[in-house]
C-alpha cells in the first residue's frame, strides 16, 4: 500500500498561480465591464448631451460647424500656394536620335519635402495626317542622379543609369510626363542626365519643370496640424473626463466608438510630422500615410457598427457582429496601405518608377478596391434604410439616428464636392499615387479636408458627452424604476416614451411605477 505524501509547493509555484488567479479575475472584471445590457435603452446608458438640447440648440450645433469649417476654408484660400514650379527651357527644339539634357536643381531645403521633374513635349503636327486622333509612342529614357551636398562636392545619389520604357500619350496636347519624383530630400541639389532615346524627330522637348513643395506651405502645414493636434488632445480629455464616473459597460456605442475615435484622430492630425523636416528618411511619410489610412477606415466601421450596433440592442457576437465589417473595412485598408507601401518600396530604389510601368499590377488593385468599396456602400445603405425604418418611431433612438445621419451627409457632400474641385470628372482616374500632391491648387484644399474631419469628431464628441448636471447613480442602474420616477413629462423633448413601454398586466410599466410611488 503506497503512502500519502503531502506535497510541498514551491514559492515560485505559489507566486505563478497567484498571478493566474489575479489575471483571471481581472478578465472576468474587464469582460463583465465591455458587456452590454441585454436591454439597452436610453435610460440604462449613460446620458448624452444630445437628449437635453431642443431644436434651436441643433441649428446652432450646424452652424457652430459650418463656421469652423468655412474660416479653415478662407484662411487655406488665403494661404500660399502649395506647389513651386521652376521651368527650365530646353536649349533643343528639335534634335538628332538621342537627345541629352543635363539639369541641375535650384537648392533645397527640407521644407521642400519633395521634388518632382516633369516634362512636357510637343508633336509636330505639320504634315500629319493624323493630328486629329489619339497617338501614343513608346520610347526609352535614360536617367542618372547626382546628389549635391553643402560642400558642392558631388555624392552620386545613385551609380547607375535607370533605363525606363515610358508611353507618351498625345490628343491635342501631349500628356505631361514625370521624369524622377524624389519623396523626400536628402541633398541640398540634384543634378539629372537624361537620355531620350527612339523618340521621333516629330516630338520636340518643350522644357522640363520642377516641381517642389513651397516652403511657406510647408510652415502654414506644421502650425495647422499642431493646432488640430492641440485641439483634438483638449477634446479627447475633456470627453474622457466627462465619461469618468459611468462604467464602460453604461457606455452607447457611439461613445464608445468615440473613445476610439479621437485617439485616432490625433495620429491622423500627425504629432510626429515635424519628424520629416528634422531627419532625411522616408519614415515619417510612411508613418503619416499609415496614421490617416488607419483613421479613415476606422471611421469608415464606425458608420457600419453604429447604423448596425443601435438596432440590435444586447450582446453583440464577435463573430456575427464585428467580423463581417472588419472584413469589409479591413480589405479597403489593405488595399490603400498596399499601394501606398508599393509605390514608395520602388521609387526608394528606383526613383524614376511610376505606377504607369507598373499598369497590370495597378489596375488589378484599383478593380479590387473599387469592388470592396462598392460592397461597402451598398451594405452601409442596407444598415441605414433598415435602421431607419425600424426605429423611426423610437423616442431618442431615433434623435441618435437623425442626427448622426444629418451630420454625416453633410461631411460627405462636402467631402465629394472638395473631390470634384480638384479632379473633375476624372477622380477615378490613374493620378492617385505619386501625382496625388501636385494635384493641390492652393492651401484651402488642403485644410478643407484636415478642418473637416477634425470639426466633425468634436461636434459628435460633444452631443455625444454626457452634461454637467447629469444625474446618473451607478448603483441604481440595473432599476428603471428610478430612473423612470426622475424622469417628468417635460424631460421627454422628442416623443413619449409611454406607448413604446411594454405591458404588464395590461397596463405600462412606467404608469404602473408611478402608481406605485404615489402610494408609498
Amino acid at each position: 500500500m503506497e503512502a500519502d505524501y503531502p506535497v510541498f509547493e514551491t514559492p515560485l509555484c505559489s507566486e505563478l498561480k497567484h498571478i493566474c488567479k489575479r489575471i483571471k479575475e481581472t478578465y472576468k472584471e474587464i469582460k463583465e465591464d465591455l458587456t452590454p445590457y441585454k436591454d439597452e435603452r436610453y435610460y440604462r446608458l449613460a446620458p448624452m448631451r444630445l437628449y437635453t438640447l431642443s431644436k434651436r440648440h441643433f441649428v446652432l450645433v450646424f452652424v457652430v460647424f459650418f463656421i469652423c469649417f468655412g474660416l479653415t476654408v478662407l484662411i487655406g484660400i488665403a494661404g500660399p500656394k502649395v506647389i513651386d514650379e521652376t521651368p527650365y527651357e530646353s536649349p533643343l527644339s528639335n534634335g538628332p536620335e538621342v537627345r541629352k539634357f543635363n539639369l541641375s536643381s535650384q537648392s533645397l531645403s527640407t521644407y521642400n519635402q519633395q521634388l518632382w521633374l516633369t516634362c512636357l513635349i510637343q508633336m509636330d503636327r505639320h504634315g500629319n495626317l493624323n493630328y486629329l486622333q489619339d497617338m501614343s509612342v513608346n520610347f526609352n529614357m535614360l536617367v542618372r542622379i547626382n546628389g549635391v551636398i553643402e560642400n558642392a562636392s558631388i555624392k552620386y545619389f545613385n551609380k547607375e543609369f535607370h533605363n525606363r520604357t515610358r508611353t507618351l500619350n498625345c490628343a491635342q496636347e501631349c500628356a505631361e510626363i514625370i521624369v524622377v519624383h524624389l519623396g523626400y530630400l536628402k541633398y541640398t541639389r540634384y543634378d539629372i542626365n537624361i537620355e531620350f532615346i527612339n523618340l521621333s524627330p516629330m516630338y520636340h522637348i518643350k522644357n522640363f519643370i520642377w516641381k517642389t513643395y513651397n516652403p511657406a506651405f510647408s510652415q502654414v502645414e506644421i502650425w495647422f496640424r499642431f493646432v488640430f493636434v492641440v485641439l483634438t488632445f483638449i477634446v479627447t480629455c475633456l470627453f474622457a473626463h466627462s465619461l469618468r464616473k459611468f462604467s464602460m459597460r453604461d457606455w452607447g456605442i457611439e461613445q464608445k466608438w468615440m473613445s476610439i475615435l479621437l485617439p485616432l484622430l490625433l495620429l491622423y492630425n500627425d504629432p510626429f510630422f515635424p519628424l520629416s523636416f528634422l531627419i532625411n528618411s522616408w519614415f515619417p511619410g510612411m508613418l503619416d500615410d499609415l496614421f490617416q489610412s488607419l483613421f479613415l477606415c476606422a471611421l469608415l466601421l464606425f458608420w457600419l457598427c453604429v447604423y448596425h450596433g443601435i438596432r440590435v440592442q444586447g450582446e453583440r457576437r464577435c463573430f456575427t457582429f464585428y467580423l463581417p465589417k472588419l472584413l469589409i473595412v479591413g480589405l479597403l485598408w489593405l488595399a490603400s496601405v498596399t499601394l501606398g507601401i508599393w509605390q514608395t518600396v520602388n521609387e526608394l530604389h528606383d526613383p524614376t518608377y511610376q505606377y504607369r510601368v507598373d499598369a497590370s499590377n495597378f489596375q488589378g488593385m484599383k478593380i479590387f478596391f473599387l469592388v470592396v468599396a462598392t460592397v461597402y456602400i451598398l451594405y452601409l445603405m442596407f444598415l441605414i434604410i433598415r435602421a431607419c425604418s425600424e426605429l423611426r418611431n423610437m423616442p431618442y433612438v431615433d434623435l441618435r439616428l437623425k442626427f448622426l445621419t444629418a451630420l454625416t451627409f453633410v461631411v460627405l457632400v462636402i467631402s465629394i464636392a472638395i473631390l470634384y474641385l480638384r479632379f473633375g470628372a476624372h477622380v477615378l482616374q490613374d493620378n492617385f499615387v505619386a501625382e496625388l500632391s501636385t494635384h493641390y491648387h492652393n492651401s484651402a484644399e488642403f485644410l478643407s479636408f484636415y478642418g473637416l474631419l477634425n470639426f466633425y469628431l468634436y461636434t459628435l464628441a460633444f452631443v455625444y458627452s454626457p452634461s454637467k448636471n447629469a444625474l446618473y447613480e451607478s448603483q441604481l442602474k440595473d432599476n428603471p424604476a428610478f430612473s423612470m420616477l426622475n424622469d417628468s413629462d417635460d424631460d421627454v423633448i422628442y416623443g413619449s416614451d409611454y406607448e413604446e413601454m411594454p405591458l404588464q398586466n395590461g397596463q405600462p410599466i412606467r404608469a404602473k411605477f408611478k402608481e406605485e410611488s404615489d402610494s408609498d
